[in-house]
């Protein structure tokens, strides 16, 4: 999941690369559990950059 070589790069960014089954086509029950580890990486993300602790 991402734009590989077409994004601009920042230096001092980090840029992580998921691999991730493409559901087109396959159905719901194929495209949830894409859908899960997409939210549990996105909540990992937000715990790592410390997002939603109080001042």
């Amino acid at each position: 999941m991402g734009c590989g070589d077409a994004c601009p790069i920042f230096p001092g960014k980090k840029y992580p690369d998921w691999a991730l089954e493409d559901p087109a086509g396959k159905g719901v029950d194929a495209a949830r559990p894409i859908r899960d580890k997409i939210k549990t990486r996105i909540e990992a993300l937000i715990a790592e950059n410390g997002a939603g602790r109080e001042a």
